[in-house]
């Protein structure tokens, strides 16, 4: 289930979200007002000597881009990859040129070069942020080279030693290659756990739909009864006025019994919709697990169902298309990595419903157990995996939580290979006739 969706490379699923112009703008503009305040504090209170002209400029040349982006562009724009790296890799330019004429890697806001590419890398394809940060690196390298010194107070000159910019360099590469990865991995699984959370709502939608088809049904056998009606009536007057005429009499009683056909095909309708809504709508758990394992029976491979408490007592469920869903998407991975037989085991008392599903594959791995449930986990191998391991499994663990359920991934005992997987409710919630 949603195979194509997992079929999409994380790459294309990061590239899908693009940064919006405006929020860059701001950022932007927090850099013009903290790089002006900042010069003025060196060269005005601290009056150390600065080329106060050349900075002048650099922030200036900043914020004349950020102002005809703002008049240019509406607030809604938003940036494609290669745009946003153009404006990524300006802020870098003009950062490190403003660096280089204040001191280069002995200017105490020299780890500020880590800003840009951190949010290139929560926010742009990987191969662009690759190439950011190689600029970045190269641009740390020329700024370890400058000729300019540190603005201090007059007559004392700061001198860093080889040694020590080699070690502010490495600071500032390792910070910078953490930071980024933590930001992209972040960002990855955040987009990763929206989309998923966004399919789940999708199959809930779809479920949900499903189910009122006999609604539908019933509306429509409503809506064609009157009709219908006007039909059988006509048919019975034809009926009569041409019971003597030989060329109309057969095709008038065909009329005639077709159209009583039809109105007893929507009286069953409306029956089943009025009469028997509460038996569609609410199936006692027995019935429901055998609705939900009965599409599966037909692959070669045995259900063995075990129901290990007495039927007179079990609960009555109402028919909830998440756990139907769920439960179905947990016994076809079931049956999709079992080797011969798939037992599915039914146990209920007066606090809980538990309902067990194995398999006689060869389990999961060890890497894979601890991560089951994450979304888009794609490490998914027939021959040393048993379950499904993708979107589907995460969407099925998700609706069954909504549900109340708590679920147990595990292997089973090393003498009986196979994987197992414990669903447990707690017996108010799934039981319609409890009180809640």
């Amino acid at each position: 289930m949603i195979d194509k969706t997992e079929s999409h490379t994380l790459e294309d699923r990061h590239s899908s979200r693009r940064l919006r112009l405006q929020t860059l703008v701001r950022l932007r503009w927090l850099a013009v007002c903290g790089q002006a305040l900042t010069v003025f504090i060196v060269a005005f209170w601290l009056k150390f000597p600065l080329p106060l002209i050349a900075s002048s400029s650099l922030i200036a040349a900043l914020a004349w881009v950020n102002f005809y982006l703002t008049i240019r562009y509406p607030p809604t724009h938003r940036l494609g990859p290669p745009a946003a790296f153009a404006l990524l890799g300006f802020d870098l330019l003009q950062l490190c040129a403003l660096l280089f004429i204040t001191g280069g890697l002995a200017n105490p806001f020299a780890a500020l070069v880590c800003v840009p590419v951190i949010i290139s890398f929560a926010s742009q394809p990987i191969r662009y942020s690759t190439a950011l940060i190689g600029f970045a690196m190269v641009c740390i390298t020329v700024l370890a080279f400058s000729p300019f010194p540190l603005p201090w107070f007059d007559g004392v000159e700061i001198n860093v030693h080889n040694v020590m910019q080699f070690g502010v360099w490495c600071s500032i590469a390792s910070t910078m290659a953490f930071a980024a990865f933590y930001a992209y991995r972040v960002s990855l699984e955040a987009s990763q756990l929206a989309d998923a959370l966004a399919a789940t709502e999708l199959v809930l939608q779809r479920e949900k739909h499903l189910s009122q088809l006999d609604g539908l049904a019933a509306a429509a056998a409503h809506e064609l009864g009157t009709p219908l009606a006007t039909i059988s009536v006509v048919a019975k007057e034809m009926e009569r006025e041409l019971k003597d005429d030989d060329r109309f009499r057969e095709d008038v009683m065909l009329l005639r019994s077709q159209s009583e056909r039809c109105r007893d095909i929507l009286r069953r309708l409306t029956t089943l919709s009025s009469e028997g809504e509460a038996h569609m709508r609410r199936l006692p758990l027995s019935s429901m697990i055998e609705e939900i394992v009965a599409p599966h029976r037909e692959f070669g491979i045995t259900l063995e169902l075990i129901e290990k408490s007495p039927r007179k007592d079990e609960p009555v469920t109402d028919r909830n298309a998440g756990i139907m869903y769920g439960l179905g998407n947990l016994i076809e991975n079931a049956v999709d990595y079992a080797r011969e037989k798939v037992r599915i085991t039914v146990e209920h008392d007066h606090d809980k419903v538990l309902i067990v599903i194995e398999d006689d594959g060869n389990g999961y791995a060890p890497d894979i157990l601890t991560r089951i449930g994450e979304p888009y986990m794609t490490k998914r191998q027939k021959e040393d995996t048993a379950g499904g391991l993708g979107l589907g499994l995460f969407i099925a663990k998700t609706l069954l939580e909504r549900s109340g359920a708590s679920l147990i991934f595990e292997n089973r005992d090393p003498e009986s290979a196979g994987a197992r997987i414990r669903i447990e409710w707690p017996r108010m919630l799934i039981d319609a006739n409890s009180t809640k």
